[in-house]
């Protein structure tokens, strides 16, 4: 009988040991010995480590990201009011008088009751059409006398109104066309109703641009419309100027700074209740069958030229009712100073091409 019998849990240690010994910790005490599993364990546990403190970067990174978004979106729906000073109300009335028109001061109440202001002035010589000016984002309609001065030389009446939660209109967001489209269809009301114009055009910049081209859906009167320096959609305008912020391209925007949007949009349809989605130039102008002519200087760094080619390839089966013209040296809203005589030309073609008598 041999002397050396030794039991471990219930098994002699001079039986042959089976392939699964050191791999059950209940059978085998020197578990932690194996070449295997001195190894693997500690490197599960690291991998373990690794992946919580990832989902922790992530996670704190979508934090910041929805942060930044909400931040940024309250911003674009509160912009700073741009002042009505006396220095602006004497310029629009030497406008007038060196014109030969007379300016008044115009209201009208908006559909949810916010009172929106402006001027109208009507030449003494008209030949019978008027066109809407619309600003950009933080002006107001003193941003817009330069392009009344023009048209006012060629016997346009011009109305001139602030824009919602710009100048000294009401309204407590900017929308950026969303509620605007149905502001402007009641200044466009008010004007054809106040002088019965043979044709009402309309010409925006940057935010009025594209609040204007939005329009359109809702407002089927327009002869013809010019719109500078417009975003394509909001969306498209966000992704730009998230990633301008860090120097980069849209490409950005549209992917790592995705969260950023994507939480300021639901921030904005929760809070508001307002769906920035909706603001869609691109969208308003393919279903319009208003003559549109798209402006955008080569030079914009605020919104890429990008923008209004996009609007265009949208409308490629409108051509030529919907055009472009892309001065190289002009920056945002810029062509009129980049090249002034062209500017007057391409403007005052467009809106009598496309006149009463047409």
């Amino acid at each position: 009988m041999r002397s050396e019998i030794g039991i471990v849990y219930g098994l002699a240690t001079n039986r042959p040991k089976p392939k699964y010994w050191n791999l059950c910790p209940q059978v085998c005490p020197a578990w932690g010995t194996h070449p295997f599993n001195a190894t693997y364990l500690p490197l599960m546990k690291r991998i373990r480590v690794v992946l919580y403190v990832a989902l922790i970067f992530i996670l704190v990174g979508i934090a910041i990201e929805a942060g930044v978004g909400i931040m940024a979106v309250e911003m674009a729906l509160h912009p700073g009011r741009r002042a009505l000073e006396a220095r602006a109300v004497e310029s629009a009335h030497a406008v007038a008088t060196r014109n030969h028109a007379e300016l008044t001061d115009v209201a009208i109440t908006a559909a949810d009751g916010a009172m929106l202001r402006g001027w109208s002035i009507r030449p003494l010589r008209s030949n019978g059409d008027a066109v809407i000016l619309f600003h950009g984002q933080t002006d107001n309609r003193v941003g817009m006398l330069g392009d009344a001065d023009l048209l006012l030389r060629h016997g346009y009446a011009i109305l001139l109104p602030d824009a919602r939660a710009h100048g000294v209109s009401g309204g407590e967001i900017a929308t950026y066309g969303v509620i605007e489209k149905e502001d402007v269809s009641r200044w466009f009301d008010w004007l054809e109703q106040a002088d019965s114009p043979r044709c009402i055009d309309g010409l925006g910049e940057s935010m009025g641009a594209a609040q204007l081209l939005e329009s359109l859906q809702t407002t089927k009167g327009f002869c013809a419309v010019v719109a500078e320096s417009s975003f394509a959609s909001f969306r498209e305008a966000s992704y730009d100027r998230l990633a301008q912020k860090l120097d980069a391209g849209a490409w950005l925007g549209r992917t790592l700074l995705r969260p950023a949007v994507e939480a300021g949009f639901l921030y904005a349809r929760w809070k508001y209740g307002v769906d920035l989605d909706l603001a869609s130039p691109e969208n308003a102008v393919a279903a319009s069958n208003t003559p549109v002519l798209l402006i955008h200087g080569k030079k914009d760094t605020n919104l890429p030229p990008r923008h209004s080619e996009r609007i265009l390839m949208y409308c490629a089966s409108r051509i030529p009712t919907v055009a472009l013209w892309e001065p190289a040296e002009a920056g945002h809203t810029g062509a009129a100073g980049a090249e002034p005589r062209a500017f007057e030309h391409r403007v005052i073609d467009w809106f009598e091409s496309h006149g009463a008598s047409h």
